[in-house]
């Protein structure tokens, strides 16, 4: 009897298990704990606002094939995560976002919807089926957002991309953004392969995020009733439109600027001259407005940085060496207190000017982003036809001067062009670089089933769109759009290779200067014997020259060294994080379980006690 009573109270428990499984599974669906130090998976204060500011309702219909993903459980486990974001958006809407999942079965109407809102049909194998993963958004307007495609691989961006859709649907109107560019950022043709170019993804974030109206530098006037006027490369502005563009800023309008002292996708008008890349004018400048304004700006002088220098591979040099021309400006050196720039953890820049103030200036200068002290300035034109950058860290010449890259300017500037005087008060945005626009030093497209999907690796784009929309005056997108990079430096691992890479330029250096001396005394030694045959050497030359061959030796050993101290000490880091992760976290959490089952047990004893007491 004692058995039965013993597997019926094992049936018992097992059953009480279950419930209490699927009672949990039910009562806690959609909670979490956030441990990540970003906060990546807890919806912003941001979103919120965005979310508790809709005065009219916006509907977000998440197209999911269920079918067509039975046997992909890491897509289905993706759809579950975004269904549940999609409804923790719900709840802070005050009942303004409806969110309804449709599922687009094969031959029918939904799928036929889901066609005519541009959303991508991936397919899934032999059998036919399509795979529909995106979303619709409406408001009561005829308004449309559309995602084709929600990639797993940019699940750190979906807030972001939820928020920003929600925000365009709650507004009637985009903000209207003058766009002048003199560098081609339309794509064009190329010229070696013969096929579209894609226009460079900033201008595609700026076309999808505000209404752009194109200005020519031939223009004489802006168009009418924009919001923020963005310069880019500005080059031979004429009269008139320099005139208007004052005006504008005297009208309260906002400014963004682009200029730089040596713009390297700069592109000739006629790109089959060799020489026209040459003798084309790289700089830009608004030396006008500048003057005016106090605004000290290098156009011929770019900021050269061995802190932040990035490493680049070159034809001539078997590996990757760092270019003080291109930098790699992480959050250390941007204004934190800035909202364009606060969230940010790296932005790439290449052959940037440098930005002060003169003494007279009536401006105030907010630094956005600056250089490491370990930086100089140097001659534009070095940069020409530069083969090997290397050598630029010996002519450089740090200042240890922190050098303004890019900055926000505010203050009353006195008008000096057009027909009317006095003062306006100045509300502008200058980057001393232009190339940081260009493609391949912020984002790569990836082509997903036909979809070319973009995989930013800096901030570039980011810090763009939130100086466009501060400028504007919203800050809610910022703070959403700004956490949305979750790839994080490895800054003690560039530090190591920084200080393993000077001691590897020290030992090299000293080789050579060991050569040219070596090589010099073998040369006098030559000429001192003053011998018709100078094939054969003497005994003091083959000394000189056993011991040089001696020395290669054993200083091609030390840069193996250096070369090895530097895989160690990165090696060592890698196992201190691993014991960290591997050890140490499941450590923390066994000892947090032990003190909490302490704790249970300790107030039983004392409840026990009490109701001894009470008896």
């Amino acid at each position: 009897m004692k058995n039965v009573y013993s597997a019926t109270g094992l049936v018992l428990l097992a059953l009480l298990f279950l419930a209490l499984t699927i009672l949990g599974g039910t009562a806690l669906r959609g909670m979490r704990i956030d441990l990540t130090e970003q906060g990546l998976y807890t919806l912003s204060p941001g979103s919120i606002n965005i979310l508790e500011d809709l005065e009219e309702p916006v509907t977000l219909e998440f197209y999911f094939s269920e079918e067509a993903s039975a046997d992909l459980p890491m897509v289905r486990n993706f759809a579950r995560r975004v269904q549940e974001l999609l409804e923790e958006m719900a709840e802070h809407s005050d009942g303004n976002l409806k969110v309804r999942r449709v599922d687009p079965e094969p031959f029918s109407e939904a799928e036929d919807q889901a066609g005519s809102y541009g959303l991508e049909a991936v397919p899934t194998g032999s059998g036919g089926d399509s795979l529909y993963l995106g979303i619709v958004g409406t408001n009561t307007i005829d308004g449309l957002e559309v995602l084709p495609f929600i990639s797993p691989s940019r699940e750190q961006f979906l807030e972001y991309e939820l928020a920003r859709m929600v925000y365009l649907l709650s507004r009637p109107d985009k903000p209207r953004v003058g766009l002048l560019s003199g560098i081609d950022m339309d794509g064009g043709m190329d010229m070696q392969t013969g096929q579209q170019q894609d226009p460079w993804a900033i201008q595609e974030q700026i076309s999808d995020m505000f209404e752009v109206e194109r200005v020519n530098s031939e223009d004489e006037s802006l168009p009418e009733d924009i919001d923020v006027l963005a310069l880019v490369h500005p080059q031979e502005l004429s009269d008139a439109l320099l005139a208007d563009i004052e005006a504008f800023l005297s009208e309260g309008g906002r400014l963004l600027a682009f200029v730089d002292p040596w713009a390297e996708n700069a592109t000739p008008a006629n790109p089959n001259d060799p020489m026209a890349a040459m003798n084309m004018d790289r700089g830009s400048n608004l030396a006008t407005l500048f003057d005016a304004w106090g605004v000290d700006f290098s156009a011929e002088r770019f900021v050269a940085d061995a802190g932040l220098a990035l490493q680049v591979n070159t034809a001539e040099s078997q590996r990757p060496v760092r270019h003080v021309g291109i930098l790699g400006v992480t959050a250390d050196n941007m204004n934190a207190d800035d909202v364009i720039t606060g969230e940010l953890d790296a932005v790439n820049l290449a052959s940037t000017g440098r930005l002060a103030l003169a003494e007279d200036s009536p401006l105030e200068m907010e630094a956005l982003m600056r250089s490491s002290e370990q930086a100089g300035l140097m001659d534009a034109e070095r940069l020409q036809m530069l083969s090997d950058p290397s050598g630029l860290i010996d002519e450089m010449g740090a200042t240890g001067e922190q050098y303004t890259l890019a900055a926000r300017l505010t203050g009353e500037v006195p008008r000096v062009l057009g027909e009317s005087d006095g003062q306006y008060p100045l509300n502008a945005i200058v980057v001393a670089d232009v190339d940081m626009l260009a493609d391949r030093y912020w984002v790569q497209r990836q082509r997903f089933f036909g979809t070319s999907m973009l995989e930013p690796f800096a901030g570039n784009g980011d810090f763009v769109i939130n100086a466009i929309d501060n400028l504007i005056g919203n800050a809610d997108l910022i703070s959403v759009r700004s956490r949305a990079t979750s790839n994080r430096p490895f800054t003690l691992v560039e530090s190591l290779r920084r200080e393993a890479e000077e001691n590897l330029r020290a030992t090299e250096q000293r080789l050579e200067g060991e050569l040219a001396e070596t090589e010099q005394r073998l040369t006098q030694l030559q000429q001192a014997r003053g011998d018709s045959d100078l094939d054969i050497l003497t005994k003091e030359q083959e000394a000189e020259l056993d011991r040089f061959m001696e020395q290669r030796v054993e200083i091609r050993r030390q840069l193996r060294q250096v070369r090895r101290e530097l895989d160690e000490d990165i090696e060592a880091l890698g196992t201190r994080i691993k014991a960290v992760n591997i050890a140490l976290m499941p450590a923390i959490v066994t000892l947090f379980a032990l003190v909490m089952a302490w704790r249970k047990r300790r107030l039983r004893y004392r409840s026990d006690e009490v109701g001894g007491d009470g008896q």
